[in-house]
């Protein structure tokens, strides 16, 4: 199927990209009384350092409607991929700007996936999207529930140093951020079916977490499929992972990536998410 336009969020922490047909339209971050564009002009390490400095609650804000009208101007054919409707109003604003191109573009056809999850398990599924698009027999009223189908074989882990936003947040008592912060314990945690966040469990210090990752991708039924590894400036340990994983499938094609702005926000340094299909 050719001429469809491929559009997702920041979140999936990736950039435009014409040679694949992909655009991204950025969230918004707020610091204080500072807005950040999530976009390719977006200074990571600058936001990383006003994040941490600052002792308010940081916020997100979903792309306007506006935004992804303008990513769909001129198309006749687009799928949309977003953040987990259960973090973000993102989904929604996706589909409400469905609906106004619609009225103007009758004969346009679009899908808007709600990924209920966010970070690379957003690319494995928009790489999905591409593998599927190439079968020159598909209809575009069949491409909805190929994707979904798709969607039941990937997953979403991850892996966080600090508890610190979490807490600004009210997620997480303070005290607890900072004993966890204190004796070096990582929380590993998933993308739950229904989209939100959720622990799986905890491990002391960077080496022990590897091998739960490792051992949680197992119990999902990972068996050397597509890996997808997003960093929030913590390339080494996402290479240590790489290779906990080739050890044992030699054959899987493992990709490692720096965060963008929206997953570093829920992150922070040091934080990994993995993404991968079965």
């Amino acid at each position: 199927m050719e001429n469809v336009r491929l559009i997702v969020d920041s979140s999936a922490n990736t950039l435009t990209d014409p040679s694949r047909g992909l655009e991204v339209v950025p969230l918004t971050l707020t610091i204080g009384q500072e807005n950040w564009l999530d976009d390719e002009q977006l200074d990571m390490g600058a936001f990383l350092n006003k994040m941490e400095a600052s002792q308010e609650a940081g916020k997100t804000a979903a792309p306007s409607i506006q935004r992804w009208l303008d990513s769909l101007e001129g198309c006749e054919k687009a799928v949309i991929v977003t953040l987990t409707s259960g973090l973000s109003g993102t989904y929604s604003s996706a589909l409400q700007a469905r609906d106004i191109y619609l009225e103007t573009h009758p004969h346009a056809q679009i899908v808007v996936v709600d990924s209920r999850s966010a970070g690379p398990e957003l690319e494995v599924i928009l790489e999905g999207i591409e593998s599927i698009l190439k079968d020159d027999k598909l209809r575009f009223a069949d491409l909805e529930a190929r994707i979904a189908e798709y969607r039941t074989k990937t997953h979403l882990l991850f892996v966080l140093q600090s508890l610190r936003n979490l807490s600004l947040n009210g997620r997480v008592l303070p005290a607890v951020a900072k004993i966890a912060g204190m004796l070096k314990i990582n929380l590993i945690g998933t993308a739950s079916v229904d989209g939100d966040l959720q622990p799986l469990t905890k491990a002391r210090g960077m080496k022990k977490a590897l091998r739960e990752l490792v051992k949680q991708m197992k119990e999902e039924k990972y068996q050397g499929g597509r890996v997808v590894i997003d960093h929030c400036e913590n390339e080494a340990d996402a290479e240590k992972l790489k290779e906990l994983l080739l050890a044992e499938y030699p054959k899987a094609e493992i990709t490692i990536r720096p965060m963008r702005g929206l997953c570093s926000f829920y992150a922070e340094r040091g934080g990994l998410m993995v993404g991968f299909h079965n």
